[in-house]
């Protein structure tokens, strides 16, 4: 606001013919019961003026008008001038800053952190939960570096276990050779559908089964599907040379299939782990734990945690057998990206149904001594929900990632044609701006409720060209180049 005072020492030199020092004019904010944004206290310039207050703030108020067309307009309320800022003057400031390249950005901290977002399952493609995911991941992450944090942004792919036996099955005894390049599919979408085809199938035989006389947990168990399901996994765990292969060319699908959707959300990662790598891990912190005394074994010889005295539970964290179970694993990955970066903070985001597990794999690593335990945090966050209901992916009702960003993008051309705001736009600059419109209403209609309330998406409502949604954000930012 240097501008006003400059100016109004002018108007006092110009109208009663002082010269005023930098420090003579007092500005204020104005306060709230009163129009304006910025506040001149005339009272000291009535010795000059030999008028009342009231007289003095009108003069000068009208001088500032008058030559200045930063100002749209002034009231004096006794001895205070206040003055209104026109809607040039905070365009043409917001634009200054926009362009600096050091704009809303920290200088460094010194601090290191890590955000661990999307965690997907190389069973199936990404879906809307998963892009509310990525985009609360991605945004911290941002938030944080331009806070002056360094950001290491990671990935934990979930490429084992039986769900992922389960598509290779299917595949394997359904699929007659398909690809992703002989079915026009991208390859998580291809994976995905066998996914969903193993399930269709298993629950066939389960009826078979309690159609003979089986319970409903007998026939769960003894289904044939199942049963190679489990071998299959059993194979792979021993390393068996086709079943690895096979995972291998089957996740290799998914995983370019995942980077185009990775790309359309505009999401990167610096690291990406994977459970195949780690689910043997944490084994030898359970037994740092046993010899601190902080675990103690069953008879059974499986391994626990008694938690009760912290308001929770006793816990497994190895079975008897020997084998792990999550949290085995969680602590054994926690341990090597702290190996792996030493950084000051951890943020997992992921959905609310694990708030229980997180506080119990931060609190046994706490009590496992480990000093960078505290800065572990969980950015839990709500389920997303359709108007027609909840998503299931083994019944194939959820929301592809691709299929929504795309219909947005849709959305986007018909709502933009309708409005008629592409006059002279080429083709290549009208799809641009669909899917500049559509991906911008997406991301905002999800980043702008808070990460823990459960979200209902609705696209028509997320689109909209007036109120709370990004299109209009995006739509009233041209008007800056009017100033």
């Amino acid at each position: 606001m240097n501008f006003i005072l400059t100016l109004a020492r002018k108007a006092i030199a110009d109208l009663y013919g002082t010269h005023l020092g930098e420090d003579a004019v007092n500005l204020q904010e104005t306060r709230k019961e009163f129009e304006g944004q910025v506040t001149v206290v005339t009272f000291p310039f009535t010795r000059f003026s030999k008028k009342s207050p009231e007289q003095t703030g009108e003069e000068i108020g009208e001088y500032l008008l008058k030559h200045s067309t930063d100002i749209a307009a002034y009231n004096v309320v006794k001895g205070f001038l206040n003055i209104s800022l026109a809607d040039g003057y905070w365009f043409e400031l917001f634009r200054n800053h926009l362009l600096r390249d050091d704009f809303g950005h920290f200088p460094k901290n010194g601090q290191r952190v890590m955000v661990e977002y999307s965690s997907p399952n190389t069973n199936k493609p990404l879906h809307l939960g998963h892009v509310r995911n990525n985009l609360l991941g991605y945004a911290v992450a941002e938030i944080l570096a331009a806070a002056g944090y360094e950001v290491i942004k990671s990935n934990l792919v979930n490429d084992r276990g039986i769900h992922i036996c389960k598509s290779m099955l299917a595949w394997q005894k359904f699929g007659n050779g398909e690809t992703p390049e002989s079915s026009g599919l991208k390859g998580d979408k291809l994976v995905g559908n066998y996914y969903v085809l193993f399930d269709k199938e298993y629950k066939k035989q389960v009826e078979a089964l309690k159609q003979n006389g089986k319970s409903e947990e007998e026939a769960k168990r003894e289904a044939s599907l199942m049963q190679e399901a489990q071998q299959m996994l059993r194979l792979w765990e021993a390393g068996d040379e086709a079943t690895v292969a096979l995972w291998n060319k089957m996740n290799a699908w998914v995983y370019a299939g995942f980077e185009e959707t990775y790309a359309k959300m505009g999401v990167t990662f610096d690291k990406i782990y994977y459970e195949s790598n780690t689910y043997l891990l944490g084994k030898d912190l359970i037994q740092e734990g046993l010899d601190k005394g902080v675990f103690f074994k069953k008879e059974d010889h499986s391994v626990w945690i008694d938690l009760t005295a912290e308001g929770l539970d006793q816990k497994l964290v190895l079975r008897g057998d020997g084998t792990s179970v999550y949290i085995t694993q969680d602590l054994g990955t926690a341990q090597l990206k702290f190996d792996d970066y030493h950084m000051d903070q951890s943020i997992y985001v992921v959905g609310n149904e694990q708030d229980y597990h997180f506080k119990v794999l931060f609190l046994i690593l706490e009590k496992l001594g480990k000093p960078w335990a505290k800065g572990l945090h969980h950015l839990s966050y709500g389920m997303v929900d359709l108007p027609s209901g909840k998503m299931k992916s083994r019944e194939g009702t959820v929301v592809d990632a691709d299929d929504l960003i795309a219909d947005m993008v849709s959305t986007a051309q018909n709502r933009t044609e309708e409005l008629g705001k592409i006059d002279g736009f080429n083709e290549q600059e009208k799809n641009s701006l669909y899917e500049m419109i559509g991906l911008g209403a997406l991301k905002y209609f999800l980043l702008k409720v808070e990460p823990k309330k459960r979200l209902l998406f609705d696209p028509n409502e997320s689109i909209d060209f007036q109120g709370h949604t990004g299109p209009f954000i995006q739509y009233t930012m041209p008007v800056l180049n009017r100033y």
